[in-house]
């Protein structure tokens, strides 16, 4: 009987221990859970990543195939102009920072009574 008592003793420590590394330790039930939030969290990186592959790939493959995607970079990034045009830069005065609006002064807005 004193056996049946060391084995039902030793059996419920096993139980302990056991049920102690599924919850707490190193392959239990957070460090899954901590792992399924690590990878949710890397596969939307990768999606935002492969957005922007597949938009430099279509950038890319636009720059291969045409001209206007190759004129347009070198027209806004390089300033180049083509044989004929003539490049206007239009300069603002150092003095005027203000905007520019569109209503009159309101010693013109009023009209004279009759």
């Amino acid at each position: 009987m004193r056996w049946l008592r060391l084995l039902l003793v030793l059996l419920a420590g096993l139980l302990a221990f056991l049920q102690y590394r599924l919850w707490v330790g190193e392959g239990g039930s957070r460090s899954v859970a901590r792992l399924d939030r690590q990878v949710q969290q890397q596969t939307r990186e990768n999606a935002g990543l492969q957005q922007r592959n597949d938009a430099l790939a279509a950038e890319v493959e636009d720059l291969k195939s045409g001209e206007a995607a190759v004129e347009e970079r070198a027209r806004s990034e390089l300033g180049m102009i083509k044989p004929g045009e003539t490049f206007y830069r239009v300069v603002e005065p150092e003095g005027s920072t203000a905007p520019a609006t569109d209503t009159p002064p309101a010693e013109d807005a009023q009209a004279p009574a009759p």
